[in-house]
């Protein structure tokens, strides 16, 4: 496997990267994508059909033992979280350590042990050194062996995602993409916020990597999608949607069963289109409204009580033999 870093482990040093200036996000583009980002969140299989659904603290602690029967059974059950923006300050969330703390902790009550960890981006706000440093030595509080990550738009400002593929992209190729296989279930993690006029943008070299990627697969192997904007037009206006996404999507259509699990948005919403379903995750920092209610997508600010029913973690389960993942998303409340 490649492109993660053991939870207990140091920083990784990444490979020679290209110039900031071929596809560094400026600050201007970051203030227009400045509201952007995804969630936390836990999926699992049951008898084929997945499952998608908030829980509050009392069903996850009424659930913890059945999850860990199934983990012991040899299932894959591993956590998404997203869009922790270690270094944001403002009213929407004056403690968003605190917050993503919350979030590890939670991770780490679950009753089972995830076989991994994928944080789906934006784990800082202004991407600095200090930042990257802080997100990823709260990591390694989660009790788990991998931790996974994609960045967002947030991780690569000015420097064309360098800092951020320094500390978690070893192994990686290109501007930080990856895949890899556990319990018979194919994952492909994909990088769309390096170009971004208004949409997320994969890249030829990208595409070719996921079609290269997957040649030799059977059309009955799962496959598992993940990307910090959405890889469907969910609401364009917003950029919420990846220009060139279409193009991966035609290669996927082949396979039996595909997730798309993305971050960005920091809201959930699903949608499912033919053999491919979407999940866009929730955050561990501040919501952003939903789509065309506000004139922009930037930080609400919610009464205090409120915050932590809009932040969560998502669990995924997959039984091998099943046709689709199980999704459950768990509040912070």
């Amino acid at each position: 496997m490649t492109g993660y870093y053991d939870s207990h482990d140091a920083a990784p040093v990444g490979d020679a990267e290209q110039p900031a200036t071929e596809h560094g996000m400026s600050r201007r583009q970051l203030l227009r994508h400045a509201g952007w980002f995804g969630g936390a969140v836990v999926l699992t299989v049951a008898s084929g059909e997945v499952i998608s659904h908030i829980a509050d603290s009392r069903e996850s602690n009424s659930l913890a033992p059945a999850g860990a029967a199934t983990a012991a059974n040899g299932s894959l059950r591993f956590v998404q979280v997203s869009d922790s923006h270690i270094g944001f300050q403002g009213p929407a969330n004056m403690d968003v350590a605190g917050s993503f703390t919350e979030a590890i902790n939670q991770v780490n009550s679950l009753g089972f042990r995830p076989d991994f960890v994928m944080h789906s981006g934006d784990l800082t706000h202004l991407s600095t050194a200090a930042q990257f440093d802080q997100v990823k030595q709260m990591m390694t509080g989660m009790q788990t062996d991998r931790v996974f990550t994609v960045p967002g738009e947030h991780d690569s400002i000015g420097d064309a995602g360098r800092a951020y593929r320094q500390t978690f992209g070893m192994g990686t190729l290109g501007d930080g993409w990856y895949s890899f296989d556990t319990h018979g279930v194919h994952f492909i993690a994909l990088v769309n916020t390096l170009s971004l006029e208004k949409l997320g943008h994969l890249g030829t070299d990208q595409i070719d990597f996921v079609r290269k990627d997957i040649a030799g697969l059977s059309s009955d192997t799962p496959i598992v999608v993940f990307s910090h904007i959405p890889l469907f037009a969910m609401y364009p206006q917003w950029g919420w949607s990846t220009d060139d996404a279409l193009k991966v999507i035609a290669l996927l259509r082949r396979f039996s069963s595909v997730t798309c699990l993305n971050g960005h948005v920091h809201q959930l919403f699903t949608k499912t289109e033919g053999n491919i379903t979407f999940h866009s995750a929730t955050t561990t920092a501040y919501p952003l409204p939903k789509p065309g209610r506000a004139p922009a997508p930037t930080p609400q600010v919610v009464p205090a009580r409120q915050l932590k029913d809009a932040l969560g973690i998502r669990t995924v389960g997959y039984n091998q033999g099943d046709r689709e993942l199980a999704i459950k998303d768990r509040r912070l409340a």
